[in-house]
């Protein structure tokens, strides 16, 4: 969905522009856009927006219209205004692949470009890595509480608004669900699209069972009754029975069928249920269930052994509701000097964690060769380079006494910066929805179990390299 998205931005990245303009700075700079924290107490987090973010960059145009407001402000200048009629983002830009797994500090987007193009982007970044990169780390939390049974995003009525709702079934997929309620989401993006009835359908009727009849008799092959409208075990479960039984006595296959609870206690109502839908030879019968839904309420029934295989969550997908923000920054981290060459910037703070790394770097994954798990990320100048075969001694930056060495040939190191924009021009070809869903998925087999649990979850370590440290350390002893 393409829009004019170039004035959302905050206004004082304008008014730095124009003073930039005015004094003349068309210096070349590195900005780095990293989080802090992992969401939702985790031990992780899900890289997502990048295609939306490349999209963005690419339509910067300030239109007429855009120009005559602006002026309207009482804020600019006619020289800067004019400059704004032909402003194009002409600067490269490196991403971790969507879909990938992150940690605190790590550079997700690195833009190299003049100061008043890397500045004017800082807002629209942030606000697209920010709310898809949050939905994604928490449905594949969600995903991974329900042990492989399937996720459905169903969260687009309680999403902050339609683009909340659409980018946020977008990244929820990426996140791992196996589909979606939001029709929109399931045209822009490829993605499968899922849902049964409501309430309201049942209540429209003279009884449970007239309507859970017609809907089968409309939806044979998808029919999923809802069963929770009058009594659940003593009216909704039956009738369901009832119209099953009818379907198979009328030759019609039964196939993508079950019944779904949206209230009560599932864990004793799933187990009811399934008796009496064994009992009765629908053994194949699906049972999903719905209801203010997230990780841990899934994981709880999961523990008391809920005959519940399929999950509908909504609210607390959508919303990331106990971590409504992802936090994630955008800083200057490196300037051209007079010679051409970048000089490291850092940013000090009395927060140890709010001190950023300077430079212009990337950042390597290091995994152990015999079973392809994360050993730890590595933080680099650009520039570096690393031999496989060599030992690698890597060291906690704050606690530099913790070190572990890696004997060369126990290892692998991937690269996680990847090219997607090259002197303006975008240089990637974003993968459909489906496909970095399984990029996920095959990102997130490489964490130890120790760093996927729910609560209290395994540190993955990232360390900076020597030359990196050294830079750091030289910066702060000059301030």
């Amino acid at each position: 969905m393409t829009r004019n998205l170039t004035l959302m931005t905050d206004l004082y990245q304008l008014t730095m522009m124009q003073g930039y303009l005015n004094s003349g700075n068309q210096k070349n700079v590195v900005f780095d856009a990293f989080y802090r924290k992992n969401p939702s107490g985790g031990g992780y987090a899900i890289a997502a927006g990048l295609e939306q973010v490349l999209d963005y960059v690419n339509q910067l145009r300030f239109t007429d219209e855009d120009i005559e407001y602006l002026k309207t402000t009482g804020c600019f200048t006619a020289e800067f205004l004019k400059y704004l009629r032909s402003f194009r983002f002409t600067g490269d830009i490196y991403a971790v692949k969507e879909g990938s797994v992150v940690f605190p500090q790590e550079p997700l987007i690195k833009v190299v470009a003049p100061v008043m193009e890397a500045q004017l982007i800082e807002t629209a970044v942030l606000n697209i890595l920010n709310h898809q990169s949050l939905i994604a780390t928490k449905a594949s939390r969600v995903v991974y509480a329900a042990q492989g049974d399937g996720i459905m995003e169903f969260g687009l009525r309680r999403a902050q608004g339609p683009d909340a709702g659409i980018y946020g079934a977008r990244a929820a997929m990426i996140g791992g669900c196996v589909g979606t309620s939001n029709v929109l989401a399931g045209r822009m993006f490829g993605v499968p699209v899922m849902g049964t009835h409501a309430h309201s359908w049942i209540m429209s009727f003279s009884d449970e069972y007239s309507a859970f009849k017609e809907y089968a008799r409309l939806y044979p092959n998808a029919c999923t009754l809802l069963v929770d409208t009058y009594d659940t075990l003593k009216s909704g479960v039956p009738n369901a029975i009832r119209v099953f039984r009818e379907m198979r006595e009328a030759g019609i296959l039964l196939k993508n069928y079950g019944i779904r609870l949206d209230s009560g206690d599932l864990a004793y109502l799933s187990k009811k249920a399934r008796k009496m839908l064994d009992e009765a030879g629908f053994t194949d019968a699906v049972i999903a269930a719905s209801s203010d839904l997230d990780e841990y309420l899934i994981d709880s029934l999961k523990q008391q052994e809920a005959a519940i295989h399929s999950w509908g969550v909504g609210t607390n997908l959508i919303t990331s509701g106990d971590c409504p923000a992802f936090g994630g920054v955008y800083k200057l981290v490196a300037v051209e000097g007079e010679d051409g060459a970048l000089i490291p910037k850092i940013k000090v703070s009395e927060n140890t964690q709010k001190i950023t790394n300077p430079g212009n770097k990337t950042f390597y994954r290091v995994y152990d060769k015999k079973t392809g798990k994360m050993k730890a990320d590595l933080i680099t100048l650009e520039e570096e380079s690393f031999d496989e075969e060599d030992e690698l001694l890597l060291f906690d930056p704050l606690e530099t006494w913790k070190k572990t060495r890696l004997i060369g040939g126990t290892f692998t190191m991937r690269e996680m910066l990847v090219p997607v924009m090259k002197n303006g021009e975008c240089i990637y070809q974003s993968p459909a929805v489906m496909e970095i869903r399984d990029y996920c998925r095959q990102e997130l087999d490489t964490l130890w179990e120790e760093t996927r649990r729910l609560v209290n979850p395994h540190k993955v370590y990232v360390d900076l390299s020597r030359k990196l440290y050294e830079i750091k350390k030289e910066l702060l002893g000059g301030i």
